[in-house]
């Protein structure tokens, strides 16, 4: 495949591409150091929106975020998403390709949500294999996201930080670390967040998404739906201080704001990253 047609500096903070936002980046070509979309979105043989993206790729770099593959499932992988995703890849030349961890179907039913996997050495096994599998059929690097959860299995016999870990490591794969759903299971599930930052191999992470969530139950529910909140914003902090920058990415996916508000958070997260650069310096 083809180097992709723009960079991605390590420092930049870029924003999650909605179709709300999408004409008014066409027309202004506001300052952002890039996008990401979801894959799905664009698995089309053509059509406006795909034609929309064409033209956006051209000013930014991209990367594609996938939602629907199903990594941890236990149904064969989908080889037709697999083809369309291929497609997709060869067509915008994205600098990064990225999955969640996590399983999201059985018995050929698709469940609209990304579920948590039992963390096990069946598990992790099975996991690492699919992982390889996907790598193959790309032909390049995936990163994998962890994922926020509401319950923990019983049976569970490995830390979730490991069994992140030790999916990049075992796979060579990269990492796309979620700093919000850290925060979010750190509170949910009552372990320590900045020991979870600590297991995270620095050279495994690619990339490092911000988001917000709800507080309003008996527990954080990531929602995608706020601004990312005073906590999660100190905890990058201090991931940024250990990995050094990456790639960041503010998501918003329910309740979308106007296009400045995320063009604010992606200056909030610049700022500390410029910030950390400066006193590294």
């Amino acid at each position: 495949m083809k180097a992709p047609s723009a960079p991605l500096h390590a420092a930049a903070a870029g924003v999650g591409l909605r179709a709300p936002h999408v004409a008014q980046v066409r027309s202004e070509r506001p300052r952002v150091a890039w996008f990401e979309v979801h894959s799905e979105n664009y698995y089309a043989a053509g059509g406006p929106a795909l034609a929309a993206l064409d033209d956006i790729r051209r000013d930014y770099p991209l990367s594609l975020h996938g939602v629907g593959m199903s990594l941890g499932a236990t149904d064969p992988l989908d080889y037709v998403h697999l083809g369309k995703l291929r497609r997709l890849i060869a067509r915008t030349e994205p600098v990064l390709v990225s999955e969640h961890l996590c399983w999201s179907g059985v018995g050929g039913r698709h469940l609209n949500d990304l579920l948590p996997l039992p963390y096990t050495e069946e598990a992790l096994a099975h996991v690492c294999r699919r992982v390889a599998e996907v790598q193959d059929a790309l032909g390049r690097e995936l990163l994998v996201e962890n994922v926020s959860s509401y319950l923990a299995f019983a049976d569970a016999t490995i830390p979730e930080w490991e069994f992140v870990a030790a999916v990049a490591r075992r796979t060579g794969c990269k990492l796309l670390l979620d700093v919000n759903n850290i925060y979010v299971n750190a509170v949910n599930h009552g372990f320590d967040a900045d020991a979870y930052l600590a297991a995270i191999p620095a050279d495994a992470i690619a990339e490092i998404h911000l988001a917000g969530f709800d507080a309003s139950g008996p527990c954080l529910i990531d929602t995608h739906g706020a601004p990312v909140a005073a906590d999660v914003w100190a905890l990058y902090g201090r991931a940024i201080d250990r990995y050094g920058p990456r790639p960041t990415l503010i998501e918003w996916d329910t309740d979308i704001p106007p296009f400045a508000t995320l063009q604010r958070e992606a200056a909030t997260a610049q700022a500390m990253i410029e910030k950390h650069d400066a006193v590294a310096a």
